[in-house]
């Protein structure tokens, strides 16, 4: 006998029982087809698990079976089945599916639009409505039970997968269609994607498709709540709450259905609540009205309903209402602190504080005995002064157990506490609010409501309001001794609100207690802007540079410190003279472009962590680059020791947040911080509102057939080496798989740019007239259209050898000199290419190195930024963008990211594309995530598409 079975996901699989060996030419003679060639032909090669007769009664089997295609199913159905070949199970998917042509043959279907593979697909699918209910129920109770206990689904499910499956072949085997001009009816008759689907559309269609039913009453189950409360009978836990079953017209209210009504009404109640219990089985287990049809809940299914099976019963055309004045509330840990006023006591991380836990749910302190109460009901719906509510229970336990002894006050320094908060690891449970007198109170609310300070007189330059409300927050926390971290994005003018605060503090001075030098550590590279900057807004300022062969040491150095406001140097300096400046009475020590010390391993951040000075400020507009240890690195030295040791920060915040996106430790994060980092962005209107525009887009170029062949080259070469380490799992072997993926990610970017640049061998980049490179070919583009405006342009890439290949070529070919500036060009020349771009006739074109042109410099003059080879990380290429989009912009800005079409170049854009949540403290991990993947994965990832070779 031949067998079927409809497994949802693998569509109808014929199988024979087990021990049978393949068919005998004759043994399905009788068969017609197209069954019969099937089951003649078929080799039978594929599993399935199906009920089979047992010496004790049913089993699961795992038997031979061949899977069918839904067309080819459609039709296989459709035709007769005789019972002399034909077992009673695919005789009975036969009857469902010849019941199914019926209602197609009635004209009972609609068309609807889903989403797949990226695209917007057509398919013909029933209307619904109470008849074709009815129908699918007397299926769903006639189903032999073969059919459904293998995998543990409901008759409904597997109905309705073969419902939604095979309605749309046998549609099309039944209708004919000429010609249609509508772009829907094209699409759907010649089965292609739909051009101009969106969910718009497929909205507009599911509602006309309810308009077909809309004279049936809709079935709502509305919950009732229960009449015990649990503050009077504390078995109230285990009361009945009743789901009453209504039906409403279109426009009326819900009604409860009489079971005296119209006969008419009462069979279409049953039939929907017969369909409501297929979709919530769990509604089976919990009794009846005895007089009606409502259903009556213990208080642990209520919680079950509204957590799953409303989702469920919604999603099968059932309405659910909850109490009206029922809520879902979530706990938070909230916590009081308290501090004498900044006059009274000392200040700072070492000041005094006294401080208590509370805990929350929504809006609601609860007191220890509402702890205790909530906790001992062992439930998530609880009454709580007069009112239902649902939470957590298992989260709210975790944190009342948490805070037991600590709802009382304690007292320790602001480290103590902010290392308390740190420490406060209650998963789901948030640090909601931190409310604080005295001077604490200031701290943290000073990002907002600082010192109100007039712009100092010495100061020539306008402050913006937002630069105002920098200079003003950052004189609160210097008279409150607590380090900051000015984080203001790229180009909102982080260089004057540091030069308006020295100059502020010096006016602001008592003439006995002038403030020491300030030491500003910053990239070579913006050594001149700094010297520029103050020259231009603070020229009152005796500004010392620390640099070159022949700067000052020893007692030369003392006397020229003690005589200067203002003493720049480099980081390299920093690590090398670290012996020398630690000698200093510095007043401040200030790291511009802080992202340098985002290993606080490195030489520089162990020097700039060992400069004593009283206040410490760090500037940056990439508080996270890829990971959050960086954060960690920077507050440490601003800030020590409130994110505690880098293995308790791992445990505490990277892990939960970087691999977990937990919310609790997120909160408890920002709790932390606050208060010490200052972070504004350009593209909020609040902050700066006459900036112009920014149009960000992804330029697609095709490989070259040099690049394809040197493309599948690396990829085949890596596969290789992945699949001959695949069978060890030696932490040696990890590190080689993780550096042979990161290795071919790197050479596919070069030869994305140019075979030239993979191959390092010097040949021309144009070869008999003809582009070897896609991508140069598309940037030339690029360029003429900018240079035909009369408008400039940037280029950046991540690699100097990419900079050296496409500079001469593009001085060439536009007959202009064109700058590359990279970490090779010594200051001097540095300094004159950026002043020479800036003039109104220098050159209409700049090459960067993303790593030495992507911080510090003000290149307005471009209105169009191109990057060449993507670093993948939004925080690092926006800081390159911010080279044109800054202050001093009056142009729209254009940035174009280019990739190449179906290489790994475009995937990990789609991947990436709006991923910047890395400066709101939701972490991604750089390039180093992709080394952790499958090698199948890496397989789909690097490969070569169809598309990825032009003409």
């Amino acid at each position: 006998m031949l067998h079927g079975s409809w497994s949802p996901g693998s569509g109808l699989v014929l199988w024979r029982p087990p021990g049978i060996e393949q068919p005998t030419a004759t043994e399905y003679a009788a068969l017609p087809d197209p069954l019969g060639e099937i089951a003649r032909s078929a080799r039978f090669r594929h599993r399935a698990r199906v009920l089979v007769a047992g010496p004790e009664g049913p089993e699961v089997a795992e038997v031979r079976a061949h899977a069918l295609a839904p067309a080819v199913a459609a039709r296989v159905l459709t035709q007769p089945l005789p019972e002399s070949v034909v077992a009673a199970d695919l005789r009975y998917l036969g009857h469902a599916v010849r019941g199914l042509r019926r209602w197609v043959r009635a004209g009972r279907i609609v068309p609807e639009l889903h989403r797949a593979d990226g695209e917007w697909w057509v398919r013909w699918g029933l209307v619904g409505g109470r008849r074709q209910r009815a129908w699918r129920a007397e299926l769903a109770a006639a189903m032999p039970p073969a059919l459904r206990i293998p995998d543990a689904r409901s008759a409904a499910e597997i109905l309705g997968d073969l419902v939604a499956e095979l309605t749309d072949p046998l549609a099309r085997s039944e209708l004919r269609v000429r010609e249609p001009a509508h772009p829907l009816l094209a699409a759907l008759v010649a089965d292609v994607p739909l051009d101009s689907g969106s969910h718009q559309v497929a909205a507009v269609l599911q509602r006309w498709r309810d308009s077909l039913t809309a004279d049936e009453p809709e079935l709502v189950l509305r919950l009732l709540e229960s009449d015990d409360d649990p503050d009077d009978d504390p078995r109230a836990v285990e009361a009945l709450w009743r789901l009453e079953v209504c039906l409403r017209s279109e426009g009326e209210a819900p009604q409860p259905v009489p079971m005296q009504g119209d006969p008419a009404l009462l069979r279409s109640a049953g039939e929907k609540v017969a369909a409501a219990v297929q979709a919530y089985p769990r509604l089976q287990q919990v009794p009846r009205d005895p007089y009606g049809m409502d259903f009556l809940l213990p208080t642990p299914v209520v919680q079950e309903l509204v957590a799953h099976g409303v989702n469920e019963l919604r999603s099968a055309g059932v309405h659910v209402m909850l109490p009206r004045a029922w809520r879902i509330v979530s706990p938070s840990m909230r916590l009081q602190v308290q501090s004498p006023a900044a006059t009274e006591s000392a200040v700072g991380l070492s000041g005094l504080v006294s401080y208590r836990w509370e805990l929350a749910l929504g809006d609601t302190v609860l007191t220890p005995a509402e702890m205790s109460r909530l906790i001992e009901s062992k439930s998530d719906l609880v009454r709580l002064r007069g009112q239902w509510v649902q939470a957590d229970q298992r989260a709210l336990a975790a944190a009342a157990a948490y805070l037991e002894g600590r709802t009382d006050e304690r007292s320790g320094s602001l480290t103590r506490l902010l290392g308390d908060i740190a420490a406060t690891q209650v998963r789901q449970v948030p640090i909601a609010e931190v409310t604080a007198t005295g001077w604490v109170r200031e701290l943290f609310d000073s990002v907002h409501n600082g010192d109100d300070v007039e712009p100092p007189a010495g100061l020539k330059a306008q402050l913006r309001p937002y630069q105002l409300r920098g200079l003003s927050w950052l004189a609160t926390m210097n008279r409150l001794g607590c380090g900051a971290v000015l984080a203001d994005d790229m180009g909102l003018g982080k260089t004057v609100q540091v030069l308006a605060l020295l100059i502020h503090e010096s006016e602001s001075a008592a003439t006995s207690s002038v403030p020491g030098p300030t030491l500003l550590v910053c990239p070579m590279s913006v050594v001149g802007n700094w010297q520029r900057e103050t020259e231009r807004f603070a020229p009152g300022l005796r500004v010392l540079v620390h640099h070159g062969p022949g700067r000052r040491s020893g007692a030369e150095l003392d006397a020229a410190v003690a005589d200067s406001d203002l003493v720049l140097t480099t980081y390299a300096l920093l690590a090398r003279d670290v012996e020398e400046l630690k000698r200093q009475p510095w007043e401040r020590v200030v790291l511009d472009e802080a992202q340098h010390i985002k290993n606080a391993a490195t030489r520089q951040s162990r020097a700039a962590r060992a400069i004593p000075a009283r206040h410490r400020l760090a500037l940056t507009g990439t508080p996270v680059e890829n990971r959050l240890e960086e954060l960690r690195s920077i507050l440490d030295f601003a800030a020590p020791n409130i994110l505690g040791k880098p293995s308790e920060f791992h445990a505490r915040f990277a892990v939960p947040i970087e691999r977990e996106n937990d919310p609790n430790a997120v909160s408890r994060l920002r709790a932390v911080t606050a208060p010490f980092v200052l972070r504004r962005v350009k593209t909020d209107p609040s902050v700066i509102s006459d900036l112009p525009e920014k149009f960000e887009m992804t330029v697609r170029a095709n490989l070259t057939a040099e690049q394809a062949a040197l493309y599948q080259a690396i990829v085949d070469e890596m596969l290789t080496q992945l699949k001959a380490a695949r069978d060890t799992g030696s932490k040696a072997v990890n590190m080689a798989r993780r550096g042979a993926v990161l290795a071919a990610l790197t050479r596919l970017k070069q030869v994305c740019n140019h075979p030239a640049h993979y191959l390092g061998d010097g040949s021309a980049l144009v070869r008999r007239g003809r582009h070897r490179s896609g991508k140069l070919a598309l940037v030339e583009d690029v360029l003429e259209s900018v240079l035909a405006e009369g408008e400039r342009a940037l280029l950046f890439t991540q690699f100097r050898e990419f900079g050296d290949l496409i500079t001469p070529y593009l001085t060439e070919r536009f007959g202009t000199a064109i700058p590359f500036l990279h970490g090779g060009v010594p200051k001097k020349r540095r300094d004159g290419m950026v002043e020479r771009f800036a003039e109104s006739d220098g050159p209409p074109i700049m090459v960067l190195s993303l790593k030495a042109g992507g911080t510090g410099l003000n290149l307005t003059a471009a209105n169009h930024v191109v990057h060449l080879d993507r670093w993948w990380n939004p925080a690092v290429e926006n800081q390159a963008t911010d080279r044109a989009f800054r202050i001093g912009q009056r142009r729209d800005v254009q940035v174009r990211k280019l990739v190449c079409v179906d290489t790994i170049e475009e995937r990990i854009d789609d991947m990436l594309t709006g991923k910047q949540e890395l400066a709101n403290l939701t972490v991604g991990a750089g390039e180093n995530w992709i080394t952790e993947m499958s090698t199948d994965e890496l397989r789909d990832l690097f490969s070569l598409g169809a598309e990825a070779v032009g003409e």
